[in-house]
């Protein structure tokens, strides 16, 4: 997020439709095998857990990959670029990422 916020002035991609999704997709698929971060983070807030976009958009789309998200550490979110479906991942791993900006 810091990065695509410095370097691009954006953040990482937030995905409020099947068809975006399916777009920033084909996008990362382009470019590499790994799956990207965008910008989806789930936290526990206020005793819940909850995702939320880092650019602050409405959560109105999701597209989790059965089991997740992950309801027991704050976890950030990687696109499948196999089948577009969405992984919780611990936020410190080196991947690949969808700035938007």
């Amino acid at each position: 997020q810091r990065y695509c916020r410095d370097v691009y002035r954006g953040h990482l991609a937030s995905v409020h439709s099947a068809a975006r999704n399916q777009e920033l997709q084909n996008l990362a698929r382009t470019y590499t095998r790994c799956a990207p971060w965008i910008g989806a983070v789930t936290s526990c807030q206020a005793g819940q857990w909850k995702s939320y976009w880092e650019d602050s958009s409405p959560w109105n789309f999701a597209n989790w990959a059965p089991t997740h998200p992950f309801h027991f550490v704050t976890t950030c979110t990687t696109l499948s670029t196999r089948d577009g479906r969405w992984r919780s991942r611990i936020c410190f791993q080196l991947r690949p990422f969808i700035c938007q900006y």
